[in-house]
């Protein structure tokens, strides 16, 4: 709050606007140099972000506002709360700081991740839109129930970019936590935008490269197979719901006749109204067990979204490995002409050896001009070749440790969901028994 304060007294006592945001961008600069110490005892500690600060997305809320056609738009706005961690484990009461985001500034956020770590799985972020929802969820980005499942996934993105050995000592990033104005100029100034990479670009690498790493290729493949198994298992997922939802709400119906019949019998009337609350109940509890499963089926469907930041990874190398190839081609046929030009022998068919033919020799200073020309461009395509091939093992080295980091935190996750789920399933089932043990012990006292 108090740097809030400092930048609308800068903003106040300035009356021109460039000298305003020279001194807003000095501002920042001095923030990112105050924590410089933070970072460095991180580092030396061995430590992630999350284990000395907590974050939490404590809650949504529904605003409506303008867009720039003076039309009127209605979103949602996240409250993200952050306190450091040392004061909350010795039991001081400490108030968090908080800020409001809205889901657009967390997809730049990740965007940024993305383009700066290219060799990391970057986590992604929760649906925009729910997808694979049976027939009787709402699938409206405005539905209550979605707004907060999306709150959660948008807490657990943060708690994974935090917990990241890397991407956790981001500068701008603890700017996205903590500063709620300029974060987003700070995050343009670093140009990320110009460094992404086009899709034709990657699609071009993917089809003509010819020595991709092995086994990123083998990991591509499992990208694919992670999408592809986690999509069959929501789909599946969402029409056993449909299906389990009519079977329950048919004991409601039964309910409702053992009700009915219990007011015109005098014997058997108590015993049919018991039997009827129970079926009531039965069918009523269905709301929640569906519910529960969402949690279980936001889990998933997080690693379907994974399998799509796995695959940038993989196409990352590929382009890397292909801009290394490209350079190593271009430099291969400088070394050729320069070699050809040293002798005066013509090994391939050239435009440049037909205009010989046709207009003769160059002279000797002509020739010298450009022997000197091909030595230098020489020089540039071994430097340039050397640092990408720098790049592309720095790249496959750290991609294949972050990816052997993601297989591991994916088998951990995935076993805890589906065991926790089996439990949530038998523990269903038992109720399920003893609502119709109930309901036998009242047809049997008639």
């Amino acid at each position: 709050m108090a740097d809030a304060e400092r930048e609308d007294a800068a903003e106040t006592d300035t009356p021109n606007a460039s000298d305003t945001q020279e001194k807003n961008t000095n501002i920042t600069i001095q923030r990112i140099s105050f924590n410089a110490q933070f970072w460095k005892q991180m580092a030396e500690d061995g430590s992630t972000l999350l284990k000395r600060m907590e974050i939490t997305v404590a809650e949504a809320e529904k605003r409506t506002g303008k867009k720039a056609v003076n039309m009127q738009e209605t979103y949602t706005v996240y409250l993200l709360e952050t306190r450091p961690s040392a004061a909350v484990n010795e039991g001081q009461s400490v108030a968090p700081d908080a800020l409001w985001r809205r889901y657009s500034e967390f997809e730049l956020l990740r965007n940024y991740l993305l383009v700066t770590y290219p060799f990391i799985v970057v986590p992604p972020l929760p649906e925009k839109r729910a997808e694979f929802v049976w027939h009787k969820l709402s699938a409206d980005n405005m539905d209550p129930d979605f707004v907060e499942r999306r709150r959660v996934g948008l807490e657990n993105f943060l708690l994974r970019v935090a917990s990241h050995p890397v991407m956790s000592s981001d500068g701008i990033f603890y700017h996205f936590l903590t500063q709620e104005r300029g974060w987003k100029e700070v995050v343009y100034e670093t140009g990320f935008q110009a460094k992404a990479e086009s899709r034709l670009r990657a699609l071009n690498a993917t089809f003509r490269v010819k020595n991709p790493d092995k086994r990123f290729m083998e990991m591509k493949h499992y990208s694919d197979e992670l999408q592809s198994i986690t999509s069959q298992l929501l789909r599946a997922r969402a029409r056993v719901a449909d299906r389990l939802y009519g079977v329950y709400k048919v004991h409601g119906n039964y309910g409702r006749v053992f009700s009915e019949w219990s007011a015109i019998e005098k014997e058997m009337g108590d015993g049919l109204q018991s039997a009827g609350h129970h079926m009531d109940a039965y069918a009523a509890s269905i709301d929640d067990i569906l519910e529960e499963e969402e949690h279980y089926a936001d889990q998933i469907k997080e690693y379907l979204f994974f399998s799509e930041a796995l695959r940038a990874v993989c196409r990352k190398h590929e382009l890397s490995q292909y801009e290394l190839e490209t350079e190593s081609l271009d430099l291969a046929s400088k070394k050729q002409q320069r070699d050809e030009l040293a002798t005066g022998t013509m090994r391939t068919f050239s435009f440049k050896g037909m205009t010989t033919k046709l207009f003769g020799q160059e002279t000797a200073d002509q020739r010298e001009a450009r022997l000197k020309l091909l030595e230098e461009q020489i020089v540039e395509g071994e430097e340039t070749v050397r640092e990408k091939t720098t790049e592309c093992e720095e790249h496959v080295c750290s991609g294949w440790v972050d990816i052997q980091r993601f297989k591991e935190q994916k088998d951990r996750d995935l076993r805890e969901a589906f065991i926790n789920y089996a439990f949530m399933q038998m523990s269903m089932c038992r109720k399920g028994i003893q609502m119709w043990t109930n309901a036998k012990e009242c047809f049997s006292k008639m």
